[in-house]
């Protein structure tokens, strides 16, 4: 009985075989009911523990790590297009998961670019394998157009996209250099900046943001030694954001699975209110407003995330 108990708290780490034969990490923990949990841009996916822990002698948590980040920060994209990417990983956990659980589907949540990767899922793979669904604080589209400014960074995006697109360019003759602190001083500040200012747009409360600039603070002789892994790779998924035309709106009518949207109050990266709009076009969707959180729900709101995430299971149920 101790034995059942302990090993429904063992982290392990899986694989699945990706389309193009590329083995992809997956972190399981739990016993029960299968949830897929996808994580956002920069995140390990094991950051989710906090919130699945408690939950873990009812559900099983698989917690993909999207290439180049986490565990699969080794592993480079094919393509350019690395939402679509995702989306086709993601088909193939969900169909291993399925198929080793003896059942049709599952529920999935995905926080940030893990739900934009869902979004790109649903165009391309429909809803198999998926039972509902938890969007944490995404649009179904990266561009503002002229019937939709509810894009990444609303009314800042030519600003902020401007000063990546900046960025981007002073960094295209440093990509071949895999070793961050063989990087130019100047450029390595400049990333590291444009960093703390993406963490600091994604919270809304003054103490998360205490914690953000505190934990990116450092001294010069700390950025001429610092190694970061996934400066190139966080560079390219930033450009594909910026160039690609990631727009999945027509896909909303066909998602006709229980649906809950859990919205950041203070979001600055997707705007509330056109959020809110997706209920009018989503069949099958429901609400969740935390006031005093931004983008970054889990940090911003930990508390009433893992409410939501244990109602989200419970329904699911």
């Amino acid at each position: 009985m101790i034995n059942k108990v302990l090993n429904q708290y063992q982290l392990r780490t899986m694989t699945v075989a990706g389309t193009d034969g590329t083995r992809l990490p997956v972190s399981v923990i739990g016993s029960g009911q299968p949830v897929l949990l996808l994580h956002a841009f920069g995140m390990d996916a094991r950051q989710f523990l906090p919130f699945i822990l408690p939950l873990a002698q009812k559900y099983t948590f698989y917690l993909p790590h999207f290439r180049g980040f986490g565990l699969a920060t080794d592993l480079t994209l094919p393509s350019f297009d690395f939402i679509k990417q995702y989306a086709s990983d993601t088909q193939q956990v969900l169909q291993y998961i399925t198929a080793q659980a003896g059942i049709k589907e599952i529920p999935v949540a995905g926080i940030s670019m893990g739900a934009l990767v869902m979004w790109a899922y649903f165009q391309h793979f429909g809803t198999s394998h998926v039972s509902r669904y938890l969007n944490i604080d995404q649009a179904p589209i990266i561009h503002n157009q002229r019937d939709w400014q509810g894009g990444l960074f609303g009314t800042r995006q030519t600003e902020l996209f401007d000063y990546f697109k900046k960025l981007i360019t002073n960094s295209a003759p440093y990509l071949h250099i895999n070793d961050f602190r063989h990087l130019p001083y100047r450029l390595k500040v400049d990333l590291l900046q444009m960093e703390q200012t993406f963490s600091l747009l994604s919270i809304g409360r003054k103490h998360s943001q205490l914690l953000v600039k505190i934990l990116s603070q450092r001294a010069p002789h700390q950025i001429a030694l610092q190694e970061h892994s996934t400066w190139q790779h966080k560079l390219r998924c930033l450009e594909a954001y910026i160039q690609l035309p990631y727009d999945y709106r027509n896909t909303l009518e066909t998602v006709n699975i229980p649906t809950t949207l859990l919205i950041g109050g203070r979001s600055q990266l997707y705007n509330p209110d056109w959020q809110l709009r997706l209920t009018d076009i989503l069949p099958n969707a429901t609400t969740q407003i935390l006031p005093k959180s931004g983008h970054a729900v889990p940090m911003d709101a930990p508390v009433k995330f893992f409410r939501v995430l244990k109602n989200f299971l419970e329904e699911a149920s």
